[in-house]
C-alpha cells in the first residue's frame, strides 16, 4: 500500500522508482529499527504510572537515551535526503515528505474509521 501511494505521489519515472526504492527500503527499515527497538525502553516506561515513580538519575538517563535515539532519526533522515538528491529533483524530496504524512494520516483515518463500524 505504502509503496503503490508513495509511487503515485512522487510521479516518479521508472528510472528514479528503479534508484530510489532500494535507498527510501533501506532508510525505512533503519527508521523503524530505531522506533521499536530503541524507542521501547522509553514507552514501556510510560505505562502504569511508572514515570512518578522514577529516580532523577533513572529519568535522566532514559532522557538521554531517547534523545539519542531522536538525533539518531534525525541523522537517517538527513541522510536519505542527501542519498536522494542524486537521483531525485528537490521538489520530489519534499514531496516525500508531505507524502510520507499523508499516507500515515490516512492509515490513521481508516483504522479510526473501522473502529467505528464495530
Amino acid at each position: 500500500m505504502k509503496v503503490s501511494f508513495l509511487t503515485t505521489e512522487l510521479n516518479l519515472s521508472s528510472q528514479e522508482a528503479e534508484k530510489f526504492w532500494p535507498i527510501y527500503n533501506a532508510y525505512d527499515n533503519k527508521q523503524f529499527q530505531i522506533k521499536h527497538e530503541k524507542m521501547k525502553a522509553f514507552k514501556s516506561k510510560m505505562n502504569d504510572g511508572a514515570l512518578d515513580k522514577m529516580s532523577q538519575n533513572d529519568a535522566a538517563n532514559l532522557l538521554s537515551k531517547t534523545e539519542a535515539a531522536d538525533e539518531e532519526l534525525f541523522l537517517l533522515r538527513k541522510k536519505l535526503s542527501k542519498n536522494l538528491r542524486t537521483i531525485l529533483p528537490a521538489v520530489k524530496i519534499l514531496k516525500l515528505k508531505k507524502a510520507e504524512d499523508d499516507f500515515y494520516r490516512k492509515l490513521l483515518q481508516q483504522y479510526g474509521d473501522r473502529g467505528k463500524k464495530r
